[in-house]
């Protein structure tokens, strides 16, 4: 080996510098399709009630119930499968090409249900339940950062991924709004009549932009632009002294107990965040008496706000960890500040909330607690308003702090092999948050009341914050083989006694 060769450090060992910039211009890739799959969820959510209404009028909430569940279900069924294909392939390019091709295609159907009339509802459901089956590549995005980066690099790759994902949450509405001015369009034409098979208006428009970038997505991970590097395997060659990439990998094995458990916790922390996101326009109109514009305005408001919020906890992530070990903020930031949130929306206020119909709030308004269908109003405490912005204040810093903390964790207790599958099974857990929040709403709030709903959310993220604690010495990267260094050759002893 040569002068140069024996002066460069590990870094220059793993890559050089055009191979550096070519491998975070793939991770930025990666965050434009964390970004746009959260777009292609959000931008319908306000849009698809009137759409359905005007396709097939005098549609049920349970239809719209099922459009909108359908796009977490399908993400739910595909993710383990993507992520096993991905594995199986060594490569992340060809899940990412189809499934945004698939969204292309699911994205283009969706603003075309006008001609699928008298079945639009079913083909909604159809569209929708597709771009959920091409949201499951975040897995493969997720699985991907995980081996395109260093273990230091890793706490800011996740944050930047979730941030991309919370920034396409809260522009898909504001694109949706922005494109309002539109209008519904031109009455469709009786069934069996065609004037104009392509329709622009503000509901067929979310349907387009998703296309648009959904295409301009397919196109940016062709070869010229996504070059797959991953560095993780090699950084884990150099450090454990093996030959080559499969051999660290099978030297490594990774944690399963704690895999698992992190699973279980990112379960719990998406359900609260999901539990209340669902809840709170019903309960502030309970609890406060506030009508339906009026929850809709201040709740767009608060959600807003909190996004923001959010949005900074993203971004201090990583001078955190300089600070704090990423194990005690997941604990003691991310959990301890999600079980205060339920714990603040337990109803503390010295008499019972507004009950509709008395004292001038009017159950037509949609204001106050409504006794006949829930009994609980009358015998329960009220909720103040400085305990919900309390409350939605904790679980806007814990949330951002858990779901992007556990996710690095969860990168580095698995270790430098390929994990398509287990990303898979953790956005699997997230799209059963997301299924099951809705139902425990229907299930236990309406019948119990907040005390029983709060009361059940805190006790398991105290139960999950239990859970990360008795592991907590396993949640870091597997620990190294120990590395034999090589013995040298020593010369025969000669017999000191031989002349």
């Amino acid at each position: 080996m040569g002068l140069v060769g024996r002066n460069r450090t590990e870094g220059d060992a793993l890559e050089s510098a055009q191979e550096r910039r070519e491998r975070w211009r793939s991770v930025y890739i990666i965050y434009f399709t964390m970004f746009q799959m959260s777009l292609g969820f959000s931008i319908v959510l306000t849009g698809v009630w009137p759409y359905l209404d005007k396709l097939q009028p005098g549609s049920s909430k349970e239809a719209l119930g099922l459009a909108v569940g359908a796009s977490p279900l399908g993400q739910l069924a595909a993710s383990p499968l993507l992520g096993f294909w991905a594995n199986r392939a060594g490569s992340a390019r060809g899940p990412m090409l189809t499934t945004l091709a698939l969204f292309v295609m699911a994205s283009t159907l969706y603003a075309h249900l006008h001609l699928t009339r008298p079945y639009a509802h079913h083909w909604m459901l159809a569209a929708r339940a597709l771009v959920g089956v091409s949201s499951a590549n975040v897995a493969v995005a997720r699985s991907y950062l995980s081996a395109a980066t260093r273990e230091s690099e890793r706490t800011r790759a996740v944050a930047g991924a979730s941030l991309a994902q919370v920034l396409g949450f809260v522009v898909g509405p504001a694109l949706q709004a922005a494109v309002a001015p539109l209008g519904p369009g031109e009455p469709y034409p009786p069934l069996g009549q065609y004037n104009h098979p392509i329709r622009l208006d503000m509901y067929t428009a979310a349907g387009w932009i998703n296309a648009v970038l959904g295409l301009i997505n397919f196109i940016l991970f062709l070869p010229f632009f996504f070059k797959e590097k991953k560095i993780a395997a090699r950084e884990a060659m150099l450090a454990h002294g093996k030959e080559t990439e499969k051999e660290a990998m099978k030297a490594i094995k990774p944690d399963y107990v704690s895999s698992w458990m992190l699973v279980g916790a990112f379960f719990v922390l998406v359900f609260n965040f999901v539990l209340l996101e669902t809840l709170a326009t019903s309960l502030t109109m309970d609890q406060f008496a506030w009508n339906k514009k009026q929850a809709l305005e201040y709740m767009g408001a608060l959600m807003s706000a909190g996004a923001i919020v959010a949005c900074v906890v993203f971004a201090l992530i990583t001078p955190l960890t300089k600070l704090f070990e990423e194990r005690a903020l997941l604990l003691w930031g991310g959990f301890l500040l999600t079980g205060m949130a339920s714990i603040l929306c337990i109803p503390w206020g010295p008499g019972p909330p507004p009950l509709a119909g008395s004292s001038g709030v009017t159950e037509e308004a949609g204001g106050g607690c409504p006794q006949h269908s829930q009994p609980w109003c009358e015998n329960s405490r009220g909720l103040t308003i400085v305990q919900f912005l309390l409350g939605y204040t904790c679980v806007s810093i814990g949330y951002p702090l858990g779901v992007t903390l556990i996710q690095t964790i969860f990168s580095k207790v698995l270790g430098p092999r390929p994990q398509g599958v287990w990303m898979g099974v953790l956005t699997g857990a997230g799209c059963v948050s997301r299924a099951l929040g809705p139902v425990f709403v229907s299930a236990v709030y309406a019948r119990h009341g907040p005390d029983a709903t709060f009361a059940s959310t805190a006790a398991l993220t105290f139960v999950a914050l239990l859970a990360l604690r008795l592991v907590y010495s396993r949640l870091k990267p597997p620990p190294s083989p120990e590395v034999v260094p090589p013995r040298e050759m020593m010369p025969l002893k000669q017999n000191e006694n031989v002349s």
